[in-house]
């Protein structure tokens, strides 16, 4: 890809994941209190978006901007744009830009109407279950999705994502906001992936891919424990915080190494 349209496709790209979390986190928190929102996943958040007006304009924005967030995530996984190297750390980061950048093509689809329903998780785990090898497959894959949960909070803990932002010229306040959200945020996701994660585990030792869970089915689950409305407003906020860090990435993460 070449560098002069790199900046502009991934800047585009963070602003359409910022808003998918966003709507995701705004019809948890509304259906923590009560306010008639619901929980769902990125892909029922791209389709409530798209019913956010008749024309179609607005989903057509979001599906070329969620292509534009997975030819970025390729991009970062072919040419190395964050310098991760060809060791085993490296490549195994970068294989999971290129898984990111798989699933937002998919939600690039969905919000262009062309998604199919066999292409659930569920379906997936569901095929992979009946080969001789998909309850390793599976169960090795639940087993990175809750590492990958461990790794947010790590993320938050150290707030190593600030080391690809450019914000040095920002106020003091802007920093310190944009800290406390990217932690919050971070928090909330891990959250969400390490009961995916658990689930996926679930499946491949149970053999069934009815206990896999998606990121709405994990809301859900949240809200049907005890005090679970306030344990879904927490997650919910967590993920608009989430959205707005990829704002903060749409205008300040450094592309280009």
């Amino acid at each position: 890809m070449a560098s002069s349209l790199i900046e502009p496709i991934a800047r585009v790209g963070f602003a359409a994941r910022g808003a998918v979390y966003i709507m995701i986190g705004v019809l948890a928190a509304l259906a923590a209190a009560g306010q008639g929102g619901r929980t769902t996943g990125p892909s029922g958040a791209v389709r409530a978006i798209g019913r956010l007006e008749e024309s179609g304009v607005l989903l057509v924005a979001l599906a070329l901007g969620l292509a534009a967030y997975a030819a970025w995530r390729f991009a970062q996984a072919i040419d190395d744009l964050d310098r991760k190297g060809g060791g085993v750390k490296g490549l195994t980061v970068r294989t999971g830009y290129a898984a990111s950048g798989l699933v937002h093509l998919a939600l690039a689809f969905t919000a262009g109407g062309f998604a199919r329903r066999s292409g659930s998780m569920r379906a997936w785990v569901a095929r992979s279950l009946a080969e001789p090898w998909g309850a390793w497959a599976v169960g090795l894959g639940g087993a990175a999705v809750m590492g990958a949960g461990v790794y947010q909070f790590h993320k938050a803990w150290t707030a190593t994502f600030e080391e690809h932002l450019r914000m040095r010229r920002t106020t003091a306040d802007a920093r310190r906001w944009s800290r406390r959200i990217g932690r919050f945020g971070l928090c909330a996701r891990g959250v969400t992936f390490l009961i995916i994660g658990w689930f996926l585990v679930r499946a491949a030792l149970h053999l069934n891919a009815r206990e896999v869970k998606d990121l709405g089915d994990a809301l859900r689950m949240l809200q049907a424990q005890e005090y679970g409305a306030w344990l879904l407003g927490m997650v919910a906020l967590g993920l608009v915080s989430y959205g707005l860090l990829s704002f903060v990435d749409a205008r300040y993460r450094r592309i280009l190494p």
